[in-house]
């Protein structure tokens, strides 16, 4: 199977999401872009340290926690946090992080290059891309 050269192609051919900064309070994008995924029918599990459930998921407490078959990561913390997730998922083997943007840093950027990492951090955001829709 040939790998898709667009970042975004590469980043949407994964089995499953993980969403750093899930949040439970619907207002907030990292509740909508957890959404995002599930109104396109896709798997995501919400990344939040103090939550246990978020719009039906369950949630695990870090990057490190995200089953094996998460490829694919939603980034959508301050840039300061954005630097020590990725740093996770370089230990995790996350293959692709999509930064939704305010999310990244030029540091955090720059690992994940050096990491090999598929980065997107252009200003690119899931919710336009995937066509999310308020309910």
């Amino acid at each position: 199977m040939s790998t898709p050269a667009d970042p975004i192609e590469r980043f949407l051919a994964s089995p499953a999401y993980g969403v750093v900064g899930a949040s439970s309070r619907r207002h907030k994008y990292g509740n909508k872009v957890l959404r995002c995924y599930q109104q396109n029918g896709r798997r995501a599990i919400p990344v939040n340290p103090r939550e246990q459930v978020i719009e039906g998921a369950a949630c695990v407490a870090s990057v490190l926690e995200l089953p094996d078959d998460v490829r694919s990561i939603s980034v959508i913390t301050p840039p300061m946090v954005t630097e020590r997730i990725v740093q996770q998922a370089i230990s995790k083997g996350i293959e692709n992080v999509w930064m939704q943007p305010g999310a990244e840093s030029e540091a955090s950027v720059e690992a994940c290059r050096v990491a090999g990492i598929n980065v997107i951090a252009d200003g690119s955001c899931l919710l336009v891309v995937l066509g999310y829709r308020e309910r």
